[in-house]
């Protein structure tokens, strides 16, 4: 796999951007967020903080997928070797299945659907371990448009009226979010100096206060007001997992994803479900390589929502029994080129979220996520602080004797997952694709079409999308072509045209490739984001 790629003048579709190449850059979903990790690199910072820059004024200037009480996670290239970090949190110790029996499912929004938040917990431990600059200079781009101010882009813009309209009623929402009783709108200035001083407090104490001082003793009296179990105990027993990387080869590139209790597993068993299918020789735009990547997603999906939970509860089928090549190979087989399947569960063992990828002139590559879950998260929001709580334990399940059953201090199933792409040479990409269920697929569509089929960042973001619904539903982006959407429902494909921005159903990507010298990146058209760098 060379660097030394020479990309088409003309971009093969519609956008309004054009890659970036420079010798350090950044990808996000907002532009102040890409500026304040460039001006991280400028002081003499490294890609890691810009990355947690970046993250931290997301926190502020895009509430609607993120916020100071997300969970994260990251995938590191520290010029060496690669490091994955697990920032996710846990259920609360008094949550037992108890709890939850008779429910037909975890609550989506609500004290219910809220577990320990892990971000602020990375924010300190990636910095600690690879950071150049003070932990308190990353938050200071982020705490000045708390303090002073921001005006809201257009598509958050959207996705905030669409949560405050459903959130309005949920704790805390409307004082934080909704002021003068509404959601603010393009290009209206927000600011929220409860944020401001809950970032001052958190750089100050490097997140001391959040798990072990006075935010958490907010956190666990909010919780009380609302008979929730969430306790100050439960934040200051959080801690963060260097869980590695799993990955997957496919000719020369190798995908990296981090290990379950996330969904990244699926991308790699697409991969190796497709490996002998031909599927690089096709045009990454037939209706043929969609079908072959559709089919070899929902297989992948039938069996991680069987099988992926918190690592410690997958006793009986393991990451290691999903990844076997043998087994991949096996379902595989089960893809019919000529016409869509509906698939069983396999027997691997017989018996609304942002996200970023950095890279600087030295060779530090990251790929970072961190997410609420659904937009704005649990909707709950603790009083002068600002904290938005995710709703991350709605991806448990209540199901008795599921892995992925709910229970006291353990990890959720979780959708949001960094990737990271590896070849002879070392690092190629760091990348990811926010965006719920999404997230596994659009990895595999942007490994195919940056690895595979050599398309630019730009040009693979810019790519219509498919996206698994179930059984034999799948949504495609309405500007895909007319003949392959016709193809594919011949195929037996069940297909729903959606336009890109549907409930932002087809995510966000955002990527960082190596070419010689540097970079070339690309941020999502579907956000509001961009690429820079210098």
């Amino acid at each position: 796999m060379t660097l030394a790629r020479h990309y088409p003048v003309n971009p093969k579709y519609p956008s309004r951007r054009s890659p970036v190449m420079a010798r350090n850059a950044i990808a996000t979903s907002h532009p102040l967020s890409t500026e304040a990790g460039l001006a991280m690199i400028r002081k003499g910072g490294n890609a890691l903080d810009a990355a947690l820059a970046a993250a931290i004024t997301l926190t502020v200037v895009e509430p609607t997928g993120n916020g100071l009480g997300s969970d994260a996670f990251c995938i590191l290239w520290d010029g060496k070797e690669l490091h994955g970090l697990n920032a996710s949190g846990r259920s609360p110790a008094a949550w037992t299945p108890d709890r939850f029996a008779g429910k037909p499912g975890v609550p989506r929004r609500g004290w219910e659907s809220v577990t320990v938040p892990g971000a602020v917990s990375a924010w300190v431990e990636l910095s600690g371990r690879f950071g150049k600059l003070p932990f308190e200079a990353l938050f200071e781009p982020a705490i000045e448009y708390a303090s002073r101010g921001y005006h809201v882009t257009p598509i958050v813009a959207e996705q905030w009226q669409r949560g405050a309209e459903e959130l309005k009623s949920q704790p805390g929402f409307a004082e934080a979010f909704m002021p003068g009783g509404r959601a603010p709108a393009t290009g209206e200035l927000f600011h929220s100096e409860a944020m401001a001083r809950t970032l001052r407090l958190i750089a100050k104490t490097k997140g001391e206060a959040f798990y072990r001082g006075e935010l958490a003793e907010r956190i666990e009296a909010f919780a009380k007001q609302h008979d929730a179990a969430l306790t100050a105990a439960d934040m200051a027993a959080h801690r963060n997992d260097w869980c590695g990387t799993i990955s997957k080869d496919f000719g020369d590139a190798t995908l990296h994803e981090i290990p379950p209790n996330g969904q990244g597993i699926a991308a790699l068993m697409a991969l190796g479900m497709l490996k002998g299918s031909g599927i690089a020789e096709l045009d990454p735009d037939s209706p043929e390589a969609l079908h072959l990547q559709i089919e070899a997603i929902k297989l992948a999906f039938m069996d991680i929502h069987a099988f992926v939970a918190d690592q410690l509860h997958m006793n009986e089928v393991k990451a290691s029994h999903l990844l076997d090549d043998g087994y991949l190979a096996a379902r595989g087989k089960l893809i019919d080129p000529r016409k869509a399947s509906s698939f069983p569960v396999g027997a691997p063992r017989d018996g609304g979220t942002v996200c970023l990828a950095t890279g600087d002139a030295d060779g530090m590559m990251v790929s970072y996520i961190q997410s609420n879950y659904a937009g704005f998260g649990s909707g709950v929001v603790v009083p002068g602080t600002g904290i938005s709580l995710q709703n991350r334990a709605f991806g448990f399940t209540t199901t008795p004797g599921h892995p992925n059953q709910v229970g006291p201090s353990k990890r959720p199933f979780h959708t949001i997952i960094p990737g990271f792409v590896t070849g002879p040479s070392g690092p190629l990409m760091a990348f990811g694709l926010m965006g719920g269920p999404i997230q596994a697929q659009g990895h595999l569509q942007m490994m195919l079409r940056t690895q595979v089929w050599e398309q630019d960042p730009q040009t693979a973001a810019d790519a219509p999308r498919w996206r698994v619904i179930s059984g034999l539903d799948v949504a495609l982006e309405s500007s895909m072509a007319p003949a392959t959407v016709a193809r594919l429902s011949e195929l037996g494909h069940a297909v729903v045209s959606e336009t890109p921005d549907a409930n932002f159903g087809f995510g966000g990507a955002q990527l960082v490739q190596r070419i010689e010298g540097g970079y070339v990146a690309g941020s999502d058209p579907r956000k509001d984001g961009c690429a820079g760098g210098f």
